[in-house]
């Protein structure tokens, strides 16, 4: 304890004596000046989720004495490594619990919008930071000099986010578990309806924005009765509440999960919560399936009763999310399924079944590819995205279009021979292009879906008089704008006959 203070004292002894101040819940924060604004990191949004506090939704920030400084990123939250997240791995922590603010202009003279970027990694990996792999550092920096404020925040992920456990259940005042990344997202949510007026951001314009697992997330806070009045937009990007074809399961599914967990962590039969708390966070995450890895015991969000209290896609195909304008969209080549012609013929029947015949002509695997648009790639590549990503999007554009202001996207500009992956359009989101993405026309590309997308926080829509007309979707014309080669341009139809085969494959209740 004495040396834990001795560092906490040094933290705030340490810290720059100049910068931004500004009361928050818990205490004062000092953060950075910038050029234009200001910014201030590693703000915590809840205690720290460890101990008797592991497994339980968030709590309340411990208030802190003095000054905390503001200017570092906080630790990056507990996650197994797979390659492209090793950084945020190697430095990951259960108190993770922080996010980081961005604001134009400091003081801030007017309220401005406010952007909440939930990051992606399958809801196992990641962080605020960005920087893993394709990603570009989330630095929100340039998206703010658009006029809004930008929040970045982090969120239990894995075994420590998304694991449920009957013994969770039982001690739970919901009756629930397995979903505290989705609540400790909610929290901070909480957080900035609370206290982002002191960085100039309206508490009542708050556009939620995700991709991949944070698109996946995103949709699944749209459904939540747990975040109304908290959104007012939001940003899908190459992720949904179907996201691979596969629809949000029971609690009693992940509580089984949850079992075998505990046996494989050699935990007892009975008190198997209680042996599992005095593990570290590294044990515990040796018992989690690879990252890749599908299946019944990955950690994922679930039908809990409480924060999901109905299957997501059943909601949106009932227009029963929030009603709030959405822009949702894709990646033109975002995977591709190995293997050629074999796995992909193989892959389509275990999907279609009976409609196996039918698909494998959209997908040309016994003739031409109907689809020769070069940005989408071969048949492998067109399957992978449909199924994964692409069709998900297109189906709930269309529910939602049905009774709330919808636009579709799909992001293409890419180097011709990889196409636009999984993740490339980030780059252009947050304007921190990479080394493959340097031309005069990537810039100017950046710099249009910033402005669409800043737009769209600030108004509800994303369009501006100086950029081309992004039209609305609806179930009838299907309108989407291509982030292509030649900058947006607008078309209809996105894998009309693939998505709609999608659509009836869904397992849903009828």
């Amino acid at each position: 304890m004495r040396l834990l203070t001795s560092f906490l004292l040094f933290t705030f002894l340490a810290a720059p004596q100049s910068g931004p101040i500004v009361s928050v819940t818990g205490g004062q924060i000092r953060g950075r000046a910038l050029t234009n604004g200001a910014v201030f990191k590693g703000i915590p949004f809840a205690a720290p989720p460890e101990g008797e506090l592991r497994w339980k939704p968030p709590m309340p920030v411990k208030p802190w004495q003095g000054v905390r400084d503001a200017g570092q990123y906080g630790a990056t939250c507990a996650q197994i490594d797979a390659g492209w997240n090793r950084t945020a791995a190697a430095g990951g922590k259960e108190d993770c619990l922080f996010l980081n603010v961005w604001s134009p202009e400091w003081p801030s003279q007017s309220k401005k919008a406010v952007m909440l970027w939930i990051h992606g990694g399958g809801n196992m990996g990641g962080s605020a930071l960005g920087s893993g792999g394709i990603e570009p550092p989330f630095d929100g920096e340039r998206m703010g000099s658009h006029g809004v404020v930008v929040v970045t925040i982090q969120y239990r992920l894995g075994l420590l986010g998304f694991f449920a456990h009957p013994d969770l259940t039982a001690e739970s005042a919901h009756n629930a578990s397995g979903n505290y990344g989705l609540l400790d997202q909610i929290a901070a949510l909480q957080w900035v309806k609370q206290n982002i007026a002191r960085f100039g951001g309206d508490p009542g314009n708050v556009t939620v924005f995700g991709q991949s697992a944070g698109g996946q997330d995103t949709g699944l806070l749209l459904s939540s009765p747990l975040s109304k009045g908290l959104i007012q937009h939001a940003i899908e990007e190459s992720g949904t509440v179907m996201m691979g074809g596969e629809l949000t399961a029971p609690r009693s599914k992940l509580e089984q999960a949850g079992i075998q967990l505990a046996a494989k962590l050699n935990a007892p039969a009975t008190g198997q919560i209680k042996f599992l708390r005095t593990l570290s966070a590294a044990d515990i995450l040796k018992a989690s399936p690879p990252y890749a890895q599908r299946g019944a015991l990955r950690p994922e969000p679930n039908i809990d009763g409480y924060a999901i209290v109905k299957l997501p896609a059943e909601v949106f195909r009932e227009h029963g999310e929030l009603p709030v304008p959405l822009i949702i969209g894709n990646n033109g080549r975002e995977r591709t399924l190995a293997g050629g012609a074999e796995a992909l013929k193989k892959a389509i029947g275990e999907v279609y079944g009976d409609k196996a015949g039918l698909a494998a002509k959209l997908y040309g695997v016994d003739g031409p590819n109907p689809d020769t648009y070069a940005p989408h790639g071969d048949g492998n590549s067109q399957w992978e995205t449909d199924r994964m990503f692409r069709c998900g999007s297109v189906v709930i554009a269309n529910w939602h279009s049905a009774q709330f202001p919808t636009w579709e996207y799909e992001f293409t500009r890419a180097p011709e021979a990889q196409g636009a992956l999984h993740s490339w359009e980030l780059q252009y989101v947050f304007g921190n292009l990479m080394r493959d993405a340097s031309k005069p026309a990537d810039r100017r590309l950046s710099d249009q879906v910033l402005e669409y997308w800043t737009n769209f926080a600030k108004t509800g829509n994303p369009n501006g008089s100086a950029l081309p007309n992004w039209p609305k979707h609806d179930p009838r014309k299907t309108a989407y704008i291509d982030f292509g080669a030649e900058g947006p341009v607008a078309r209809e139809a996105l894998r009309q006959e693939a998505c709609t085969l999608f659509e009836q494959n869904l397992p849903m209740p009828k």
